[in-house]
């Protein structure tokens, strides 16, 4: 007898999913996932990078989505580099789409969980993914991060079995991501209470290429 879906996933069972498929507009149009941080110390790595390795040690794999510079991506060694399955550059919500397919159909197992982190937060929290998981409730299928400073939905623990909602929305014209998550009753967790107010910082600007990092 499988598991209800609701019970708290182990590592294992949760793919991360780096979230790299944006046109990077307000960093000028460049590929954010490859731009170089801190800019103003050395040594550097990518963006990528930095979120790549504080997130795979959470999960079980990881993979990431971008819509251009695969090939680049894929030497990064996750597991699978994808594109949005649909047309437009639909935003977060089209990355989701195609990875919650891609879940879906590989595994009839229930249990399949997919730890969504956006590529441009360096300071990712190495305690997000336990935090998250051990927030679900009963029969919940998704959650996300909440801070002092509002929601952070792009930071999300999702179920596999939220593929076919997900299609329908985006159908339906859906676009934006905290919408959608209170539609499917995601679980908002505060998550800044143990130290984590920098974990969610974005670096999607020239100037924040400059802050320092953290010691």
């Amino acid at each position: 007898m499988h598991a209800p879906p609701w019970q708290s996933p182990r590592p294992e069972q949760l793919t991360g999913l780096i979230l790299a498929g944006g046109q990077g507009q307000r960093m000028g149009g460049v590929d954010k996932g490859w731009v170089m941080w801190p800019a103003a110390q050395a040594p550097s790595q990518a963006l990528v990078q930095h979120v790549l390795q504080r997130l795979a040690p959470q999960v079980g794999t990881v993979w990431i989505s971008a819509n251009r510079n695969a090939e680049r991506y894929a030497t990064l060694g996750v597991e699978r580099v994808f594109s949005d399955a649909l047309p437009g550059h639909l935003g977060p919500l089209a990355g989701w789409h195609a990875a919650l397919q891609a879940l879906h159909a590989q595994t009839a197992r229930q249990g399949a969980w997919l730890l969504s982190v956006p590529c441009d937060a360096p300071l990712l929290s190495p305690t997000l993914a336990a935090r998250l998981c051990a927030a679900l409730c009963a029969q919940d299928r998704a959650a996300y991060a909440q801070t002092a400073d509002g929601p952070q939905p792009v930071f999300a623990l999702l179920h596999s079995s939220l593929h076919a909602e997900l299609a329908s929305a985006l159908q339906g014209q859906q676009r934006r991501v905290l919408q959608w998550l209170q539609q499917v009753g995601a679980r908002a967790v505060l998550l800044d209470a143990a130290g984590d107010a920098t974990a969610f910082a974005n670096v999607n600007t020239p100037e924040a290429l400059h802050q320092p990092k953290p010691d």
